[in-house]
């Protein structure tokens, strides 16, 4: 499938050529323009399974994914039925990365996700109390199979090699390897040091393997609009 990220690491855009019976997953309210011959189905989940139980099944799913994965209800389908273009774009300003798959995985933090081509299977991963002291909620989102996924960040990204132990502050924690450990805890310094780190927690990772880093932190941004809010 045709792609380009454009606009660099301030508010990128994806731009999608699909060929004729080529198809690609988005967010929803992640569309940002399409040609006529791009077709838009409305669906719960991102595979497309018939049946009454999948139907169900797909419900829940999808229930749980916008409680507690920070996801939309609803995804959307496009299929080009001629060859077409598709732009779309993450909700923050930031960049957008493509992970490649090949019968592994990925793990992106909640609210991360933004499409996926190919056989991808997206499925709710429990990530214990640890994750939500972290205030990064009790699930992640685990993408696994054949194909492409992207995700977005807020401000750039930076892919960080673990090689036995990384500590990442939380709040920058966006995307991780699957074989990769992590713990929450203090980030040391005692009392002054848990208060002068903002959240005051961080993510230590054990393992080999990737950590993506957004240079932003959404909290960071919360928390600096409310006070100026009336």
């Amino acid at each position: 499938m045709r792609h380009s990220i454009k606009h660099g690491n301030a508010m990128g855009v994806l731009e999608v050529h699909l060929e004729a019976g080529e198809a690609i997953v988005a967010e929803a309210g992640a569309m940002v323009a399409k040609d006529r011959s791009i077709d838009l189905e409305i669906a719960l989940t991102p595979e497309r399974n018939p049946g009454f139980w999948n139907v169900v099944k797909a419900f829940f799913i999808a229930l749980v994914r916008k409680l507690v994965g920070g996801e939309t209800f609803i995804v959307n389908h496009f299929t080009a039925l001629a060859p077409g273009r598709l732009v779309l774009a993450p909700t923050f300003a930031g960049s957008i990365e493509r992970r490649d798959l090949a019968g592994g995985s990925i793990i992106l933090r909640a609210g991360a996700y933004l499409a996926s081509a190919g056989n991808v299977h997206i499925a709710l991963r429990w990530g214990g109390l640890r994750a939500l002291f972290a205030r990064e909620g009790l699930f992640f989102l685990e993408v696994s199979g054949h194909g492409s996924v992207w995700f977005s960040s807020y401000g750039a990204v930076e892919a960080m090699r673990c090689e036995g132990n990384l500590i990442v502050d939380n709040g920058h924690v966006l995307a991780f390897d699957p074989q990769l450990d992590f713990q929450i805890r203090a980030p040391g310094g005692g009392l002054l040091g848990l208060a002068a780190s903002g959240e005051g927690l961080v993510c230590e990772f054990t393992g080999r393997g990737t950590v993506w880093v957004q240079t932003r932190n959404v909290q960071a941004l919360v928390s600096w609009i409310s006070p100026l809010l009336p």
